[in-house]
């Protein structure tokens, strides 16, 4: 499975394409950071950032694209920026009919570093030694993007198994409310 990963921002959007294989085996194909300028206008920023994401979609040909799940903190417009920017990543995303799947931050860090706490030095340095990457991603932005790729490649065979699970369990109960209704008929006609 191969999976972009992004970690939304309009400053400095993180980018991060992971191939998946057996097991838990995974390897770093490409790293980056799109980068706009905050005294551009929004617009022009948001443009700038979906051309970089399209350039990478074509380039990379991913299967998924993971993207941190925006998160209320104390500056709003930071967050509104940065779900702008998620919106932008899902749209160039949904034109290319790829499945998109969000992740909170805390469970990227649970992922790569077995803690929903860790900080961003501890994130870059696991998911450094997880790739065998020579040197850590920077800026952290790209060390938490291919954290996103790398959690969903790992996160995903699970929550497929999980959904699975609840679609039968969904039709079990149908199945049994059928029965129950059709055995209330027949009892009423008797």
């Amino acid at each position: 499975m191969r999976v972009l990963g992004v970690d939304p921002g309009l400053t400095r959007c993180g980018l991060g394409v992971v191939d998946g294989g057996r097991g838990r085996e995974v390897a770093c194909v490409a790293v980056g950071v799109a980068r706009t300028p905050p005294e551009d206008e929004l617009s022009s920023r948001l443009l700038a950032v979906s051309e970089v994401v399209e350039q990478w979609l074509d380039a990379h040909r991913p299967e998924v694209v993971a993207i941190e799940r925006v998160f209320s903190q104390h500056n709003v417009r930071t967050v509104m920026g940065t779900a702008q920017v998620s919106g932008v990543v899902a749209l160039a995303a949904a034109r290319r009919k790829l499945p998109v799947a969000f992740h909170t931050p805390s469970e990227v860090k649970a992922a790569v570093s077995g803690s929903g706490r860790a900080d961003k030095r501890q994130v870059t340095m696991m998911i450094t030694k997880i790739l065998g990457l020579a040197e850590a991603p920077k800026p952290a932005d790209a060390a938490d993007a291919l954290a996103l790729a790398v959690c969903h490649i790992w996160r995903a065979p699970m929550a497929a198994r999980l959904a699975e699970a609840e679609a039968r369990a969904a039709e079990l109960a149908r199945n049994h409310r059928a029965r129950l209704k059709a055995a209330a008929q027949a009892t009423r006609r008797s």
